[in-house]
């Protein structure tokens, strides 16, 4: 696709025409991921795709949104994008965790999908 969008086929708006294809295809690709992991890859391939993001930043970005996360007790973890760091302290019986943010004492509850491990 980035390769179509760089011989610039359309007069006008090209990069939105191949990046919202791109997007397309990686949310059937990966429909069966949380629709958050979902986003973040299809707007990872876009904006590969438009030329604002590398292949490096892009092809890490849909590897570690396609990874299935073990959080156990322990396990450092941040947010998908980044605004939240912390450690889990606790697996719940209906699969959300709890986690300490870093700075904190308090405990926040939070869905797995919406984390990633850090690395």
């Amino acid at each position: 696709m980035r390769g179509f969008h760089r011989k610039a086929p359309f007069l006008f708006f090209n990069g939105n025409t191949f990046a919202e294809l791109g997007r397309q295809i990686a949310l059937a690709i990966f429909r069966e991921l949380p629709a958050t992991r979902q986003k973040a890859i299809a707007s990872a391939i876009a904006h590969y795709i438009a030329g604002v993001l590398g292949r490096e930043e892009m092809v890490g970005i849909v590897e570690g949104m396609s990874r299935s996360a073990e959080l156990v007790v322990g396990t450092r973890v941040k947010t998908l994008k980044g605004s939240l760091r912390g450690v889990i302290v606790r697996v719940l019986d209906d699969g959300r965790v709890a986690l300490r943010a870093d700075g904190s004492t308090s405990e926040l509850i939070a869905l797995p999908e919406s984390l990633v491990p850090e690395e």
